[in-house]
């Protein structure tokens, strides 16, 4: 198995969810570790289960998943954005570091649309890394999973870190960061 280009995939898979976790912890005002965990945790399983539905998908349905997996990455992050913008409107700054959330459902929307593309990239995995066997497969999606789960877990700390300096700009900045990422994973996949 070729782990450094494991590792590269890895982390390449990992960028959306580590922006998105940096938005969260800047967004959410009562980041403390269980709820970093859950924003990581959730992160890391959907960035290793999209892999392992697209390596079992297999050549079959690579087209299908190639037609519309950009559309609903678009779709989902561009409504999110929009909605955390809309959202950090009626909001006032001095509320602002005390009342923002995250719901459960907002959370696996934002898992699902940043982890679509490892959802293709399950289909080239085995190749790509060397992982000719069910249990090197196991292996690959699960170092996906560890790293995206790290990688997460620092983004929301440092935009906890970050967060209140910028009152209810960070919210703004966050859309504006979850609206650039759908529109980066749509035009990679339709013009590269």
């Amino acid at each position: 198995m070729d782990y450094i280009s494991l590792f590269g995939i890895a982390v390449g898979l990992s960028m959306d969810a580590f922006a998105v976790s940096i938005t969260n912890g800047a967004v959410l005002k009562k980041v403390n570790l269980l709820t970093a965990l859950r924003i990581a945790a959730c992160f890391g399983i959907f960035q290793g289960a999209m892999p392992l539905i697209g390596w079992s998908i297999g050549k079959v349905g690579e087209q299908l998943i190639h037609t519309v997996d950009h559309w609903i990455a678009l779709i989902l992050l561009c409504y999110l954005g929009i909605k955390m913008i809309w959202d950090s409107r009626k909001k006032d700054e001095a509320a602002f570091c005390e009342k923002s959330t995250l719901k459960t459902k907002t959370l696996l929307a934002m898992a699902v649309a940043t982890s679509i593309d490892a959802l293709a990239t399950g289909v080239i995995l085995p190749s790509a890394v060397g992982a000719e066997t069910l249990i090197q497969m196991i292996c690959s999606i699960s170092a996906i999973s560890v790293i995206t789960f790290i990688l997460c877990l620092i983004g929301v700390f440092l935009g906890k870190k970050f967060g209140c300096l910028l009152h209810n700009k960070s919210s703004i900045l966050g859309g504006i960061v979850l609206i650039c990422i759908g529109i980066k994973i749509f035009v990679e996949q339709m013009f590269f």
